[in-house]
């Protein structure tokens, strides 16, 4: 990329309506995320590795041409992204297997409880100080969880549902590591492409040597399944992660989770359409549950910084507090 088109580039990030709609736009991609898997049949560690392995060439190739245009990164920089892909593997992990259990739609719902998760652990490691609706919404979410396991009634959906949604609780908690890391690692803006290549790579090999112990992981491409999980890696992986890269460290933290809550809504709609889906009622109400405790655990505080360009090494995040 040439300099003057970095620098249009950079114009165009520095409104924050355009920042919100690559963030709105990458949610809306990643929302298919589940949705291809199960298109695929794969079992959970297969998907992951290919989801990876898939993506990593595209990936690769931008980074150098990245790190070509912009210099080497720190190997500070660098530690944090390999950090955040041992976080990012048993995120897939646990999340493909919840998918399994309980179908698409619910599993993306409950691993996205991160929403209210990663506020509370900022706080704990980064003094991120989190608003007083967050701490009141975690238990409205755990409950909204409960209601979607299947605990309270008969006939839930899903061929285990409270084993879907424990991997699902467990993967949330391991996207919140993700998320933080991966915001630590990207804090150079003008870097989008190299930490999420570096976090896919060290992701790739975890989830091939788990899926090894576990049995399931099967490393011979079979089609038609591995055509869906092209299109999973080409779309999620790389253009929905971009634009997710784009806009996370330009928006404050909070924010940026409140517009990632477009994935699970988006997903709960399509597995229906797509797949057939069919959750209960009362696993309907969980899901509107969890998603009113998201939404009002966020609040959106428009940035102040957004009106400039930001500064290289300056803080890329803040929470917004009550």
């Amino acid at each position: 990329m040439c300099s003057p088109t970095l620098e249009v580039v950079e114009r165009i990030l520095s409104n924050e309506r355009n920042v919100r709609l690559a963030a709105v736009l990458g949610a809306g991609t990643i929302a298919f995320s589940s949705i291809l898997v199960r298109l695929s049949h794969a079992l959970p560690s297969t998907a992951a590795i290919f989801r990876c392995a898939y993506a990593l060439p595209v990936l690769g190739l931008l980074a150098w041409l990245e790190e070509r245009r912009l210099g080497p990164r720190d190997w500070r920089d660098r530690r944090i992204a390999v950090a955040s892909g041992f976080f990012f593997a048993a995120d897939l992990l646990l999340w493909h297997n919840s998918i399994k259990y309980v179908g698409a739609g619910l599993a993306t719902v409950l691993a996205n409880i991160q929403i209210v998760l990663v506020p509370l652990v900022a706080w704990m490691v980064l003094s991120e100080r989190p608003g007083r609706r967050v701490l009141a919404a975690l238990p409205i979410a755990l409950f909204g969880a409960l209601l979607i396991s299947g605990a309270l009634e008969h006939g839930a959906y899903g061929r285990d549902p409270t084993r879907g949604t424990l991997y699902g609780l467990g993967a949330g908690i391991a996207y919140v590591g993700f998320l933080l890391l991966l915001r630590r690692g990207g804090a150079d803006v003008r870097r989008i492409v190299a930490p999420l290549f570096e976090a896919t790579a060290t992701a790739l090999v975890l989830c091939v040597i788990a899926g090894l112990i576990i049995g399931d992981a099967h490393l011979a491409p079979v089609w038609p399944g591995a055509g869906w999980l092209i299109l999973l890696a080409l779309s999620s992986q790389i253009v929905g992660w971009l634009l997710i890269m784009v806009s996370l460290p330009r928006l404050p933290a909070a924010m940026t989770s409140l517009t990632l809550a477009i994935q699970p809504v988006g997903t709960v709609a399509l597995a229906a359409i797509i797949l057939g889906e069919s959750p209960s009622p009362l696993q309907l109400l969980g899901v509107a549950v969890v998603l009113v405790a998201l939404l009002a655990a966020t609040s959106p505080v428009r940035s102040r910084r957004l009106g400039r360009r930001r500064k290289v090494g300056e803080p890329a995040v803040e929470w917004s507090s009550e």
